[in-house]
């Protein structure tokens, strides 16, 4: 997978990163990745393909709630390891080769998304029309989204991971989301990850980090 980098992304990029929302801090990001293997994704991916098929000679039957539920087809793992690999370069220190089908789920259409959207980023939303002439976040990303890779001709997943497999939760997060546009003819995957961390939280970490440097302070000047 090779990141593309496309302007369209840059405004709401810049707007999403690290939005003060008072209490909270929200973090976003749109990115482009190439279906292009680099020698790293080649190895990932016999890898993850091994396992699949280790896992198909196994069991009888897959996940129904999965996307990639047919995982006897190979477009379908494909598709599963191409999620998979976009994961890792947007986190490339952390080990997603666990991640299974199950994790994933395709959605119908963009309505998903829009509900995300809605639900989640509502205040920043208020924000963003505030500062761009009344005009609608959702309907930028959107415009955004559809300038890089053409949702109608897109399958749209979203991944819903547990704790393990989110790495945004060693951050504190409060609630995260992922959506995954790829797009089989351009060959392009595009990615929105979103999650929200509390002001409060962080402070409280910061005051346990200072609290435990006093307490090793006063053991150090303590005469024993």
């Amino acid at each position: 997978m090779k990141f593309l980098e496309y302007t369209p992304f840059d405004s709401i990029n810049m707007f999403l990163d690290q939005l003060n929302l008072g209490d909270c801090t929200i973090r976003g990001n749109l990115e482009a990745f190439s279906c292009k293997h680099t020698a790293t994704d080649r190895r990932l991916s016999i890898s993850l393909e091994h396992e699949i098929l280790d896992y198909l000679g196994k069991s009888s039957d897959s996940d129904p709630s999965s996307p990639v539920e047919h995982l006897s087809s190979r477009s379908s793992r494909k598709t599963l390891i191409y999620l998979v690999l976009t994961l890792g370069h947007m986190y490339p220190d952390y080990d997603f080769s666990a991640v299974w089908a199950h994790l994933f789920f395709q959605e119908e259409e963009m309505e998903s998304f829009k509900q995300m959207i809605d639900t989640y980023l509502s205040d920043a939303s208020r924000q963003w029309a505030a500062t761009n002439e009344g005009s609608s976040l959702l309907d930028s990303m959107t415009k955004a989204i559809d300038e890089v890779i053409k949702i109608r001709e897109c399958d749209i997943y979203s991944y819903n991971p547990d704790s393990d497999g989110d790495p945004v939760q060693e951050k504190g997060a409060i609630w995260s989301f992922y959506y995954f546009f790829y797009n089989r003819k351009l060959k392009r995957v595009v990615s929105f990850r979103c999650y929200c961390t509390s002001k409060l939280s962080a402070d409280d970490f910061l005051t346990g980090v200072a609290s435990d440097g006093e307490e090793e302070d006063a053991l150090i000047d303590m005469d024993i």
